[in-house]
């Protein structure tokens, strides 16, 4: 079972929310589960050519049934108040977020063209698989990583960073706060990107009394607003953004074919994208398609993810097979269910 954090409550239950973190097992358990997780990895490497051919044709028959979702590039219109029309918002760690709660009762027809609202609704399933990949929540790791940016002081000044999976797009709005040159988002749906991610960004650009500082010295969050917020105008840092949905392999084509100019990012943001092994491929192609040869990823992930089958050792076992990139883990959170980071650069990097 995944554990998020749901900040759709009062400023007051903040703190005991976030209190009641569960301890979902003893540290005995813990690593039970890290041996387990590495063991899991360990063991796929050593099967079979039997086995592994029967495991190529499962893939094969799974990648032929995938529909493929097209990549897609979403403008940013001129008039942003449409952006932040009936949107409520609310605060966490000093970012403006869109109410997740209010954005699956209310989207629905031309604004939600991909039913995925609906369908997560009915299901009362947070991922779909080739449907709808969890854009719509807000998953723990990523306020890890915003942590980790903080403790090793991770440098955004004229970077430029793609947001990858990026659903609320947190981490891309805190490199933007950091003075990144350039920040790029990609989520898997058009939905979350024009219902999640771009009114976030816009709320957190525009003018309302307040700067887009560095985002290194957060305070508490304030009370939450409940109300609809009013664009009132857009500073420079909107036009360092652009925003895209759609497949990996298909954003990355997208980008790699583009008439613009695309440079390859120096930082990739990537939280809690491994939890299924199928995606595993792709997801390492994009990576080295888009990734400078000096850049890197900080990717944020549960040790195992239940259910799916995916954590962060079976990735990592997966990267040393491929031979592309090297890991380092970076931080390791104990609290509740394990969970890492861990930073990734092409092996003659600098």
């Amino acid at each position: 079972m995944d554990f998020r954090f749901n900040f759709d409550v009062d400023e007051n239950e903040h703190s005991e929310a976030e209190a009641q973190v569960l301890v979902l097992c003893s540290p005995e358990h813990k690593q039970e589960l890290r041996e387990k997780s590495r063991g899991t990895a360990d063991l796929a490497a050593k099967a079979s050519p039997k086995l592994a051919a029967a495991k190529h044709q499962d893939e094969a028959a799974w990648k032929k049934n995938l529909c493929v979702k097209a990549a897609k590039e979403h403008s940013i219109p001129q008039d942003l108040n449409k952006v932040l029309e009936n949107k409520v918002m609310e605060t966490v760690l000093d970012l403006s977020y869109v109410k997740l709660s209010v954005v699956e009762r209310t989207c629905s027809g031309d604004a939600d063209s991909e039913g995925i609202v609906s369908k997560s609704v009915s299901s009362h399933s947070d991922l779909i698989p080739g449907v709808y990949e969890g854009g719509l929540k807000i998953w723990e790791c990523t306020f890890d990583l915003m942590d980790y940016f903080s403790e090793a002081e991770i440098e955004f000044t004229n970077k430029t960073v793609l947001d990858l999976g990026c659903g609320a797009g947190l981490l891309g709005i805190v490199a933007l706060q950091g003075e990144a040159a350039r920040v790029h988002f990609q989520d898997y749906n058009s939905t979350v990107i024009d219902e999640i991610t771009l009114p976030n960004v816009v709320a957190n650009c525009i003018s309302e009394g307040r700067r887009m500082g560095s985002g290194k010295d957060r305070k508490a969050s304030k009370p939450p607003s409940k109300r609809p917020r009013k664009a009132e105008g857009s500073p420079d840092v909107l036009n360092k953004c652009r925003f895209f949905s759609g497949e990996w392999s298909q954003v990355s084509q997208l980008l790699l074919n583009s008439n613009k100019p695309c440079l390859k990012y120096d930082i990739i943001l990537t939280s809690e994208t491994i939890y299924n092994p199928d995606y595993y491929s792709a997801l390492h192609d994009t990576l080295a398609q888009l990734l400078h040869r000096n850049g890197r990823v900080y990717l944020a992930s549960k040790v195992h993810y239940f259910g799916v089958g995916g954590g962060i050792y079976l990735f990592e076992k997966f990267i040393e097979d491929k031979n592309v990139f090297k890991t380092s883990m970076v931080k390791t959170i104990d609290q509740g269910l394990q969970r890492c980071i861990m930073e990734i650069a092409f092996k003659n990097s600098c």
